[in-house]
């Protein structure tokens, strides 16, 4: 069926494959909310100081 060469070449594919698919899981459940929820409260805190700056002229 497969040669030796050929089992190598799709053990290292799958392994491969495999490590691309936990990464984009990890990616896509962890960093992405993370960052996009640090932005989004750092924008708010702007805005909350540009608005208390604002009253305090």
């Amino acid at each position: 069926m497969f040669e030796f060469d050929q089992y190598l070449g799709f053990l290292a594919f799958l392994t491969i494959l495999t490590i691309g698919f936990w990464l984009m899981i990890f990616l896509l459940t962890f960093v992405v909310p993370y960052w996009l929820i640090g932005n989004l409260r750092e924008m708010f805190k702007e805005r909350r100081e540009a608005k208390r700056a604002e009253l305090e002229e």
